[in-house]
């Protein structure tokens, strides 16, 4: 038997925020909850057993919802137009069977996420999407939707991330430029979609027959009836001269496809065993030279190649005394498993691999800043990671690559080892999530126990003494990511006295002007300055003792994507002891506490 809504909320009609998640709660939404509608910012009732259409009532007079969460439940039917009015929708994991009722929306309305993946949409985009002007994050994977993908898509000019994987759309993927790029996990699983390299190849249309060559065709069919009235032999002379013809074009087609492999096609090594590409790699290397070397990870060494075709990749290659012993083997293997099973816009892309007894190694993509730790290390080029760079790019795309992991692949994905140095970053500065050796697939049935594994300095405190591997795991290293991001070297003093007891007091009257990089040029720009309190807040919560009072990754990324309000504090007073316990404060970043909020799964 579920339970019932606690009658204790009929009475707190001032609260701000109402987060009753994993409550086992069966009953359908009472009536009293209008009562709310003035000064909610925050309802979450995901992860319980609610039955029935979505009953809450209108929010016209709301003026400070932001997020409502009604996901994990088995809710039907038609949306309210007043939960259009929040900043952000979660329904993902209900029964929903239509999107038509995103036609009754007004103009009017200002949502910025929109979250119904995991239900049992039918049909077609509707065009009423146009609709939602600011929208900034639409997902509506593992549905039925058919057909093609409609043009509007690329009409929503606030559309930063769109994931339409696991549906039946087929056709070709419509060009999106105000979108991010790399962005092809958005469409896999649909088996009829081209126009990306993780998809089909769209068919190439036939060429339009110009007036000289259809001449020329009528030409050729002319002489061919003649010569076969005048010579039965002829006639079969023509059949075997296009016979030939025929088999020389398709042995050309077939030469051009193994000489496009020679020159170092290296996404044709997933159909073989690595031989195509590895003479190739072995020549651009110089047999693995020292010279080529750009780093050592943690089981091998990784090189730089420029392969014949131009393209430049990264091999990360075990070496000899290394792919003897069975835990460099495992961690190899693991790290492939894990990537062909995962695509991410932030997350590294493994082209291929080669496992022989000769040598093993694994192909990706070149990242040419190298990794997040260097650059921080480095006084010169840590001036080009400016504050825009280390919010917009670094922080947000971790961000975003952890939710993918832990909550868009079944199962969920737990890296073990986020750090500085295992975040890549490309020319533009985006950042890339790598080195999966030691990366755990959860099992539900299992208790997830595991050697320890990870950097230390990064390792979550629980991990030592309870060796049960968490998505939690993953959020207190990006926490630790993320204050090293922020302070410019790694925040292992600045935790160490918050946690004596000693010189606790007096390390939280600290300004966060104090102790951020100072490297960069300061933050001048309000906006910056409001993303960096928010961000530094998110990172020491990320940090708490306490697994179960962590925020999960999916609402820190939410968080980061969600409009924000302005600071009720200037800047140059924040301390970091009101980020700690920011209830104490009236800092309005988002309009409500994140340490107060309960885990959202």
């Amino acid at each position: 038997m579920g339970f019932q809504f606690p009658k204790w909320l009929k009475t707190q009609n001032n609260l701000s925020h109402i987060d009753i998640s994993n409550s086992g709660i069966s009953q359908s939404i009472p009536t009293w909850f209008k009562n709310f509608s003035t000064h909610l910012s925050l309802v979450n009732i995901s992860n319980n057993q609610i039955n029935g259409p979505i009953a809450i009532n209108d929010y016209s007079a709301t003026r400070v919802l932001e997020i409502v969460d009604l996901s994990s439940n088995h809710f039907y039917g038609s949306v309210p137009n007043s939960l259009f009015k929040v900043g952000a929708l979660f329904l993902s994991k209900n029964n929903f069977s239509s999107l038509s009722y995103i036609c009754n929306v007004s103009d009017e309305y200002y949502l910025r996420i929109l979250d119904i993946s995991d239900n049992q949409l039918t049909g077609e985009l509707p065009n009423c999407f146009l609709k939602l002007k600011d929208l900034r994050a639409l997902i509506l994977s593992n549905n039925k939707l058919s057909g093609e993908i409609p043009g509007f898509i690329g009409q929503l000019l606030s559309l930063a991330v769109l994931n339409l994987s696991r549906n039946l759309l087929s056709g070709k993927i419509p060009t999106r430029p105000q979108l991010q790029e790399r962005d092809e996990a958005s469409y896999i699983g649909n088996p009829e979609l081209c126009g990306s390299p993780l998809l089909k190849k769209c068919p190439e249309h036939s060429k339009p027959t110009t007036p000289k060559s259809k001449t020329r065709q009528v030409l050729v069919m002319v002489i061919d009836i003649v010569v076969a009235l005048a010579s039965p032999i002829g006639f079969f002379l023509i059949i075997l001269f296009k016979k030939a013809k025929k088999r020389l074009c398709k042995t050309r087609q077939v030469q051009q496809a193994n000489e496009a492999s020679k020159n170092g096609d290296i996404l044709s090594i997933w159909n073989y065993d690595g031989k195509i590409a590895f003479e190739d790699i072995i020549k651009a290397t110089e047999d693995f030279d020292i010279r080529y070397c750009i780093g050592t990870g943690g089981y091998g060494s990784v090189y730089r190649a420029q392969l014949p075709s131009g393209k430049i990749v990264a091999l990360k290659k075990l070496h000899n005394s290394e792919a003897e012993k069975l835990s460099f083997r495992k961690s190899f293997e693991n790290e492939v498993e894990t990537l062909t099973k995962i695509r991410h816009r932030n997350i590294i892309r493994l082209y291929g691999f080669c496992l022989s007894k000769q040598s093993m190694f694994l192909i990706y993509e070149y990242m040419e800043r190298g990794s997040l730790f260097c650059v921080l290390s480095n006084d010169l080029e840590v001036v080009e990671l400016d504050w825009c760079k280390r919010i917009n790019i670094i922080i947000k795309g971790i961000a975003c690559a952890l939710s993918y992991m832990h909550y868009d692949c079944t199962p969920p994905i737990v890296h073990r080892d986020i750090t500085t140095t295992n975040i890549l970053l490309n020319s533009e500065f985006e950042a890339f999530v790598s080195d999966y050796g030691t990366a755990r697939l959860l099992d539900p049935d299992s208790s997830n126990q595991t050697m320890i594994a990870g950097t230390y300095g990064y390792i979550a405190p629980e991990f030592a003494y309870t060796m049960v591997i968490t998505e939690k795991c993953d959020v207190y290293s990006f926490g630790v990511v993320v204050l090293e991001t922020l302070m410019g070297k790694h925040s292992g003093d600045l935790l160490s006295k918050l946690m004596s007891s000693s010189s606790s007091s007096s390390i939280q009257h600290t300004l966060l002007s104090q102790i951020i990089d100072n490297r960069p040029s300061p933050p001048r720009n309000r906006l910056i300055e409001d993303d960096i309190v928010l961000i530094a807040m998110l990172g020491f919560a990320c940090l708490n003792a306490k697994p179960n009072c962590r925020p999960t990754m999916k609402l820190v990324s939410h968080q980061l994507l969600a409009p924000k309000t302005s600071l009720a504090k200037r800047f140059s007073d924040v301390s970091l002891g009101q980020l700690m316990f920011p209830t104490e404060i009236s800092l309005n970043v988002q309009n409500y506490d994140i340490h107060s909020i309960q885990e959202i799964q």
